[in-house]
């Protein structure tokens, strides 16, 4: 567990460096969005654009990769809904707050799994972490919606503002792109490869730092029984039913610690955007991606010294 934690050390000085930033008053709310973006936006696209463009899909699992992780988001979006009743019975979880505990434990931040499966894996743990996204990005942003739409008081059309969505996923755009240019040889050379490599190389630091300046850690002063269940079903769960259908498709090595890292990181920062445009409970979905992200400093060092021992 302390080598695992070792190789998060810089992950997680990011991060912190990012939150003191903002806790300093460095960067405002206004510059936090133009960070967002530039990560979101351009980045982040550039290095997945580089990353599938020359990456050998022949030597990688990735269809067993892709089938855990799909089922994976799949049965814990099913344990939720089955869940709604208890919490809405036992702790008093409304509509809107329900849909931020979805949210929370099947959406991912994509930031932070990049940055850890790039430092621990290289080019090989970026190129299964781009598998992920083609993976689960388009589902998770299809249940997200239609749980939003029908649990909280949102009147909005489902259908429009879902392909809206993931028409404007520049993830999912940047992954056509780049599995385009690997199907047919045009892989990127001279001055555009360097400069997607230039991008790529700044889209891990500007992310996590990005992370670092959305957290509010008044959060954690007062955490309810909803925190608790929102954190745990993200932090262990997730990663428990992922192992397990790791264990089914036949994933070890590498694979298995990439598909259990997509499964542990906390959820997306953006499904904060998408409670707050949907009639979600915001305020909530922001302290659970607070707390799911200072969790996670001690949950994924448990799960990548479990896995290193496997």
């Amino acid at each position: 567990m302390t080598n695992a934690f070792e190789h998060l050390i810089p992950v997680l000085g990011v991060i912190a460096v990012g939150w003191f930033v903002g806790r300093i008053g460095l960067i405002d709310a206004g510059g936090r969005a133009g960070v967002d973006r530039l990560a979101y936006f351009v980045l982040f696209p550039c290095l997945i654009v580089l990353t599938l463009s020359t990456a050998d899909f022949g030597a990688l699992p990735w269809q067993a990769l892709g089938a855990t992780l799909f089922l994976s988001v799949m049965t814990m979006a099913a344990l939720c809904l089955c869940l709604y009743p208890v919490l809405s019975r036992r702790l008093g979880v409304s509509g809107p707050s329900f849909t931020s505990v979805f949210q929370g434990a099947t959406r991912w931040n994509t930031f932070i799994a990049l940055a850890i499966s790039g430092s621990l894996f290289g080019a090989t743990g970026l190129t299964l972490v781009a598998v992920a996204i083609v993976a689960m990005v388009p589902a998770l942003n299809l249940m997200a919606v239609i749980v939003l739409v029908r649990f909280s008081s949102s009147t909005r059309p489902p259908v429009l503002v879902l392909i809206r969505e993931i028409a404007r996923n520049p993830l999912i755009v940047a992954c056509v792109i780049g599995l385009a240019l690997n199907l047919t040889g045009l892989v990127p050379v001279g001055p555009i490869k360097a400069t997607l490599e230039i991008f790529g190389r700044a889209a891990l630091a500007v992310a996590l730092a990005a992370v670092g300046l959305g957290l509010d850690v008044n959060a954690l002063r007062r955490p309810k029984a909803v925190h608790l269940v929102g954190v745990g079903l993200r932090l262990i769960g997730m990663p428990l039913i992922g192992a397990v259908y790791a264990a089914a498709f036949g994933l070890s090595g590498d694979e298995l610690s990439i598909a259990v890292i997509a499964l542990a990181v906390p959820a997306a920062a953006n499904a904060y955007l998408l409670a707050k445009q949907l009639g979600g409970d915001a305020n909530l979905m922001a302290e659970l991606i607070t707390m799911q992200t200072i969790g996670a400093a001690i949950t994924m060092p448990f799960w990548l010294a479990v896995l290193a021992n496997i």
